[in-house]
């Protein structure tokens, strides 16, 4: 059996966080993915017995629960934000067993090491709670950390020891399928943290709600070309747009609701045709979404409350973001300077003042 891990976590360089979340074939598998995790070992915790077998523990007498311990680096990921990753991988609002497998050795726990990640935990339950995103309460106990015993080596990296047994039970499980229904089918190629989903939550709350207007609105209001790009997700010419050589100040809104997207003062000439922007104005009021429209994945760009089709954003733009937000013209609407504040953009004004 194992009894050390590599990374030495007693040498003070490395932090451990004990965690339970059912299969430890595939909590393992989905925590060595995070990026600053050193090592993640499989094992057992809670019991009453020393030094138990796996044959023991899944008959779930002992009193344990199959655990990983994952050594990581303080310095690249925090305790909060292994976490994350670990609630996104896993069923934390079921206390009866984990997808296929049932029993409390399959429960989802969090062995706290000390009152530091007992409070961190803590909060982050909370306020994974107060999201809703799942459709339960979560159910995750938090238990003061007194052993952890390693499992027999044929049970360490098991997905990659016996990659075709293991995807067959992954899916059989039924884990990946529930996880889908909870994050989107795209989780993996376009990931977002439960941090990311509670900061934004927490700022549409502060943000000005806008109302997409009914279908015979738009309709009315919309030419065809901006009906085609926002509502039908179309694409206008490169160098025939309205907005790709426009350096006036202002801000460019949601055609369809008024919404905020870009400043001029984070245009820049892309040489694409289209007009560029480095970032948005706030990205409360834009939402991604991969699109797989063309023979390779493209990230979509939408607004947030019009869900109007806005353009896509790459990752070869220039300092400081490194983004390119490419726009279609026909999906925004100009609003100069000199006019925000008679169109109720007042607020915005700001923007300016750090513009020569």
């Amino acid at each position: 059996m194992m009894t050390s891990v590599r990374a030495n976590p007693e040498s003070g360089r490395y932090a451990i966080a004990t965690l339970a979340g059912g299969c430890f074939w595939c909590t393992e598998s989905d925590m060595e993915k995070l990026n600053g995790v050193v090592e993640v070992v499989s094992g057992y915790s809670g019991g009453q017995i020393d030094n138990p077998t796996y044959k023991q523990v899944s008959s779930g007498k002992t009193g344990h629960v199959e655990t990983i311990n994952v050594t990581y680096d303080p310095k690249l990921v925090s305790y909060e934000q292994v976490l994350d990753q670990f609630f996104r991988h896993i069923d934390p609002t079921d206390d009866q067993g984990s997808f296929v497998d049932r029993g409390s050795q399959y429960r989802p726990v969090i062995f706290y090491r000390n009152n530091e990640q007992k409070t961190v935990a803590e909060n982050f339950i909370r306020e994974i709670n107060e999201l809703g995103i799942y459709k339960k309460p979560l159910k995750t106990e938090l238990i003061r950390f007194e052993k952890f015993w390693p499992a027999e080596q044929y049970h360490q990296d098991y997905y990659k020891k016996n990659k075709i047994r293991y995807t067959y039970y992954r899916y059989r499980s039924g884990r990946d399928q529930y996880l889908d229904t909870i994050f989107g089918e795209e989780r993996e190629e376009n990931p977002v943290t439960l941090r990311e989903m509670i900061d934004k939550k927490k700022t549409l709350s502060e943000v000005k709600v806008y109302v997409k207007p009914s279908e015979a609105t738009i309709r009315e209001k919309l030419t065809s070309l901006q009906y085609h790009v926002t509502q039908e997700e179309g694409t206008e010419r490169a160098f025939h747009n309205e907005y790709w050589d426009n350096k006036k100040d202002g801000i460019y809104v949601d055609v369809v609701t008024g919404e905020p997207l870009f400043s001029s003062t984070d245009k820049y000439k892309s040489g694409t045709g289209w007009p560029s922007f480095t970032k948005p104005i706030n990205e409360a009021y834009i939402k991604l979404k991969t699109d797989h429209h063309l023979f390779y994945p493209r990230t979509e760009v939408r607004s947030r409350f019009g869900d109007s089709h806005l353009g896509h954003v790459f990752d070869d733009g220039p300092a400081p973001t490194g983004l390119r937000y490419c726009m279609n013209s026909a999906a925004m609407r100009f609003i100069a300077k000199e006019n925000m504040q008679q169109e109720g953009y007042s607020n915005y004004l700001y923007l300016f003042n750090r513009v020569n």
